[in-house]
């Protein structure tokens, strides 16, 4: 089965309003956590993403740092956006 990371609750850590930066945590439906890294020139733009080990990660079951959701960056994206607009 095909892992399809979706965003279930989203809220906002940190900001720099100078440089358009900001942080926000984002919970998954297997309630995994991971630390968005986006811009707002004058969109929103998904520049990076950091799981946090509150849970093993979803895709690997490491229980350490690894690079799997960077390769779902455009779907976390999209639903962030959403969760962000819709907020």
């Amino acid at each position: 089965m095909a892992f399809n990371p979706s965003i279930v609750d989203i809220e906002a850590f940190d900001k720099n309003e100078k440089t358009g930066l900001y942080q926000f945590v984002a919970t998954l439906p297997d309630q995994s956590k991971v630390r968005l890294f986006m811009s707002k020139n004058p969109k929103w733009k998904l520049e990076d993403v950091n799981r946090l080990l509150n849970n093993p990660c979803p895709i690997c079951r490491k229980d350490y740092y690894c690079k799997c959701m960077e390769r779902h960056m455009s779907s976390l994206e999209a639903s962030a956006i959403e969760k962000i607009n819709g907020q």
